[in-house]
């Protein structure tokens, strides 16, 4: 008995020994793949490919050999907001075919869904306001996994942990007026927007329309009520389709404020404010980019991702903020995941929620009237791009 019991221990206490080896050698491979932490320091929290060491020369002139093409579907409203990047883009890297279509993300995510499952596929990089998608694309294996150079510094709730997605830019959403018209009189803060003054006063892209503008209105009702929202109604706003519009119409002296668009806090404007109130509620993401799998120019989509990741891009970030914690943002803001009122690990949650989402739209719908009107685009078909 005291033979077996010695026999049972020996093997226990080798199957242990062995499995602790094992789970050692395993330990220090983790370590040896994984990349380092803002601070130099191994975290194995992050996994997936190494960050890429290459310079943008150096992928320009493998993409070049590649084919030198790349196909971008950009999350939109009008096909001008593609504009700077074309340019930019081009003057950096002129042997590359760069061809962007600018769609909502709402349409670009399914069109993407359709065209992988027809084997069609036209995008290399989509850059879209869906954040859902990313999140399932890479559940369903549809996502190459890649870090570009500086993912290492972007802020751990802009990236995934394996790189299947990495977000680009900042993009805010609030109200913005007319600094003339509004005078002494200005909205200081959303609540300000329901004042009598202001009826016929005020246009507004569809909240029903745009999940990140649906966001915006949510947290003005959560912060001040249903009746906001029917104050709101009763102020007559001007709706259309597309987040631009808003701006469109302050800018063009139509009405004196507008809802639900981007904007700067630190613009320099001296003819429209795009308001952040202290206290009061607005809403930041990170915009999220991704290669597909399948991508016909994988090289020129790493180094499109690495481009608009690297320092001089960040820097020169039209509303003051980066996706990078090494980057300080413009005088006067602090990094925008350090601001509360932006909600910026809100909007991920809900756009995770597809059935709260369409319940909240037939609510505003109530409030507001059905969306109206073509969207902003235009009708780009099955496979704008090809």
């Amino acid at each position: 008995m005291s033979r077996d019991f010695s026999r049972r221990r020996l093997l226990a206490t080798g199957a242990g020994v062995a499995l602790g080896g094992a789970a050692a050698v395993s330990a220090t491979t983790a370590m040896a793949a994984t990349p380092t932490s803002q601070g130099g320091t191994a975290d194995a929290a992050w996994s997936g490919p190494r960050e890429e060491t290459r310079s943008l020369d150096e992928l320009y002139q493998a993409a070049v050999a590649e084919g030198g093409k790349l196909v971008l579907y950009q999350g939109g409203d009008v096909d001008s907001q593609a504009a700077r990047v074309r340019a930019d883009f081009g003057a950096r890297f002129p042997d590359i075919d760069l061809t962007v279509a600018v769609d909502y993300s709402k349409y670009h995510d399914v069109r993407v869904d359709n065209q992988l499952a027809t084997g069609s596929l036209v995008p290399d990089v989509v850059q879209l306001q869906t954040l859902q998608d990313f999140t399932r694309w890479k559940r369903e294996g549809k996502l190459l996994p890649y870090k570009p150079a500086g993912f290492s510094k972007v802020h751990k709730g802009f990236k995934d942990p394996d790189g299947a997605w990495t977000a680009l830019m900042v993009i805010g959403f609030s109200f913005m007026y007319d600094i003339q018209a509004a005078g002494d009189n200005a909205p200081k803060s959303p609540l300000d927007l329901v004042d009598p003054r202001w009826k016929g006063q005020i246009a507004s892209s569809y909240p029903h329309d745009d999940d990140a503008v649906l966001y915006l209105f949510s947290l003005y009702q959560r912060t001040y009520g249903w009746d906001w929202v029917a104050k709101f109604a009763a102020q007559q706003p001007q709706f259309a389709r597309g987040s631009h519009t808003p701006g469109l119409a302050v800018n063009g002296k139509q009405k004196v404020i507008g809802v639900g668009g981007g904007g700067s806090s630190v613009s320099t404007s001296t003819a429209t404010k795009w308001v952040v109130s202290e206290g009061h509620p607005f809403m930041a993401w990170g915009q999220r980019a991704a290669i597909l799998k399948q991508a016909a120019n994988p090289t020129a989509a790493k180094l499109y991702l690495n481009w608009v990741l690297s320092e001089e891009r960040q820097k020169a970030s039209s509303n003051g903020w980066s996706v990078r914690t090494d980057i300080t943002p413009s005088p006067g803001l602090k990094p925008v995941w350090e601001n509360p009122d932006a909600h910026v690990d809100g909007f991920p949650k809900f756009m995770e929620d597809r059935a709260a989402i369409e319940r909240l739209k037939q609510t505003f719908a109530l409030y507001f009237g059905e969306v109206k009107g073509d969207p902003s685009p235009g009708w780009l078909g099955l496979h704008p791009g090809r």
